[in-house]
């Protein structure tokens, strides 16, 4: 059945935008942020939002997301997962809005970085984060709450981190995550004992003369400790 077939059903029904909205958070090895945009139409026009629009009558809320994420930042293949819907009567003063919100988790590079400043987007430290339109600032507490409960049972942290990266890196991504400090020997002694990273021969330099051992995340011995019920994280 076409979709103008479909509508024929439902004259009498009053309209309801639907909309997606995409809290994206990055790592730069040092602290946790968030992608923020100027909002181009009325009302709260050149306002900070999160990344959003309207969804296309031929979309789905995930393909919606997909394509606000392309258009927006330039970047593709991100990991991405629902948060939740909202849909307060009077959350938006333009019209009767929906909004289907999912959050993003982005390795940070200067390349990732470039592409986003031409399309007029910026990153923030979150402790930086402007006052938000409409309950954009409740989409992100929800997110960040959502993050910590996922980075407790599972390694999502390292959607966020290179592909090779050091135990402190690791540390200061969870640190950030969790807004909170880790004793260094625990949590080294914690991450080790789950036998879910392989370490490399090579060392990162970049901040001592001595360097770091790198590490990879192995994703077999991770889904072992799935099965196994273990948790990730202290």
């Amino acid at each position: 059945m076409k979709l103008q077939e479909r509508e024929s059903y439902y004259k009498e029904a009053l309209p309801v935008l639907l909309a997606v909205d995409c809290i994206i958070f990055g790592f730069d090895r040092e602290q946790l942020k968030l992608l923020l945009f100027k909002r181009k139409i009325e009302p709260f026009k050149n306002e900070w939002s999160v990344i959003g629009s309207f969804m296309k009558p031929d979309e789905s809320a995930e393909a919606a997301a997909v394509r606000v994420l392309g258009e927006y930042t330039g970047l593709e293949e991100i990991f991405m997962e629902q948060l939740g819907c909202y849909s307060q009567v009077d959350r938006d003063p333009g019209a009767r809005v929906v909004s289907q919100a999912f959050f993003a988790l982005i390795r940070l590079d200067e390349k990732k970085e470039q592409t986003v400043a031409t399309h007029e987007a910026k990153w923030f430290d979150l402790e930086e984060v402007p006052g938000l339109i409409l309950d954009h600032n409740l989409m992100i507490g929800d997110a960040l709450e959502k993050l910590k409960r996922k980075a407790r049972y599972r390694p999502i942290g390292f959607e966020l981190l290179p592909k090779k990266f050091t135990l402190p890196q690791l540390q200061k991504l969870y640190e950030a995550i969790y807004q909170q400090s880790f004793d260094s020997r625990n949590f080294r002694k914690k991450i080790l004992s789950l036998q879910v990273l392989k370490k490399l021969d090579e060392k990162d330099k970049s901040t001592s003369r001595k360097g770091a051992f790198l590490y990879t995340f192995n994703k077999r011995k991770y889904q072992s400790l799935v099965e196994r019920g273990g948790q990730f994280l202290m």
